[in-house]
């Protein structure tokens, strides 16, 4: 049985995120969205409580930080980030980064839904974002990657 995505694409700080495979279609095992990152674009340094989660590089170089190690990733790499392990990456080169990401069990990639419908401003929103990611079990650590 396939599932169609049940979100249209959104954007939210400049990356765009689409869902394939919402926490509710799989039953709450896992969420799978795809997202196009701008180059310099990358969260702020993060930990989820409750999800480990994978990246699959489809296009573009990405910094990896997880747990303290950096690892360089670009077409065909993947990386993983276990729950409760504080993590970023940041995009650099020429190009966007195209990716595939899986959080296990699923939910979390509904915090991106909300981010985008609010039009949350970082670093202008952070104490409101911070407030919205705490109830997914995200925590913010830490500034975004450099170069």
């Amino acid at each position: 049985m396939t599932h169609e995505s049940t979100c249209p694409p959104i954007r939210w700080q400049g990356v765009d995120y689409r869902i394939v495979l919402s926490s509710s279609a799989a039953k709450g095992r896992l969420g799978l969205f795809e997202s196009s990152t701008p180059v310099g674009g990358g969260p702020p340094r993060h930990v989820h409580r409750n999800e480990d989660e994978a990246f699959y590089v489809r296009s573009g170089k990405l910094k990896f930080w997880i747990d303290g190690h950096t690892t360089i990733c670009g077409p065909g790499d993947a990386a993983f980030a276990p729950r409760g392990v504080e993590h970023a990456f940041r995009v650099f080169g020429d190009q966007p980064a195209q990716m595939l990401t899986v959080l296990t069990p699923g939910g979390m990639e509904a915090f991106f839904l909300d981010m985008a419908k609010g039009d949350y401003r970082l670093p202008e929103a952070m104490a409101e974002v911070a407030e919205i990611a705490d109830r997914y079990g995200l925590t913010f650590t830490g500034p975004p990657l450099t170069d």
